[in-house]
C-alpha cells in the first residue's frame, strides 16, 4: 500500500522494540500495560518534538552571562482521542509540563466502523500551537482524521499524531486526508482484520489500559 513515506516515522530504537514485544503480549498485566503506553509516549515525544524552533536567552549561571537555548513562541498542545488516548498524555507531559490539553471524544461505531463524536473542547490558544494527536491505535483512520479537521478547523497549522501501532490503511487515509500532517509511529502493522483490528496488533488498547472488556 502506497503512502508518502516522508511524512511517516518509525520509531526504531531498541528500547522502542523491545517494549512493544511486552506490549503486544496478551500475558501483560493492566498495570505494566499502562507504564508501557506511557513510556513509550516519552519516545515519540522526543521524536514528534525534535525540529521545534528555538530562540536564544541570556543565562546567569554560577559563573558567568551565557547565551542558551529555549523553545520560542507559544508551545505544546496534547490532544488525546478519548479514551485510549489519554493513556498517552503522561508521557508527553513528563517531557513538556506546561503543555496544555484538549480532548475529542470518539466511538466507533460497531456496524459501520466510523467514528462517532461525543465532545471536543481545545484550550483557547489552540491556533497558536503545535498540536499532537496521540491515540494507540491507526486502524481505519477515521478517528484521527477527524480530530485532524477538528484542528484545522480551529485554524492549527502544525499537526502531529502519535500513535504506537498502525495498519497501512489508516496510515493511507490519514496522509491522503491532509498534506501536511506528519505521523509518528512505533510499529505499521500487516493489514486490519474484517472487523477493522490491527493484525497483529495489540488488542484493544482502550480494554487493556483500562481493564475493560
Amino acid at each position: 500500500m502506497e503512502f508518502d513515506e516522508k511524512r511517516v516515522t518509525v520509531i526504531d530504537h531498541p528500547l522502542v522494540q523491545h517494549k512493544l514485544h511486552i506490549l503486544r503480549d496478551k500475558r501483560t498485566t493492566t498495570k505494566d500495560f499502562r507504564q508501557l503506553v506511557t513510556e513509550l509516549a516519552v519516545f515519540e515525544g522526543y521524536e514528534a518534538m525534535r525540529d521545534l524552533p528555538l530562540e536564544d536567552v541570556e543565562v546567569e549561571t554560577p559563573l558567568e552571562t551565557a547565551t542558551c537555548k529555549r523553545i520560542a513562541g507559544k508551545k505544546i498542545a496534547i490532544i488525546p482521542i478519548l479514551r485510549a488516548g489519554l493513556g498517552m498524555v503522561d508521557g508527553i507531559l513528563e517531557l513538556v509540563p506546561s503543555a496544555r490539553v484538549g480532548h475529542v471524544g470518539m466511538y466507533r461505531d460497531p456496524e459501520t466502523h466510523e467514528p462517532v463524536q461525543y465532545y471536543c473542547k481545545f484550550p483557547a490558544s489552540i491556533a497558536e500551537r503545535t498540536c499532537l494527536i496521540v491515540d494507540p491505535m491507526l486502524a481505519t483512520g477515521g478517528s484521527l482524521t477527524a480530530a485532524i479537521q477538528f484542528l484545522r478547523e480551529a485554524g492549527v497549522k502544525d499537526i502531529r499524531c502519535l500513535t504506537l501501532v498502525s495498519a497501512p490503511e489508516g496510515v493511507k487515509a490519514v496522509l491522503d486526508f491532509d498534506p501536511d500532517v506528519r505521523l509518528y509511529t512505533a510499529a505499521i502493522d500487516r493489514e486490519l482484520s474484517e472487523t477493522a483490528y490491527i493484525l497483529p496488533g495489540l488488542g484493544d488498547a482502550g480494554d487493556r489500559i483500562y481493564g475493560t472488556k
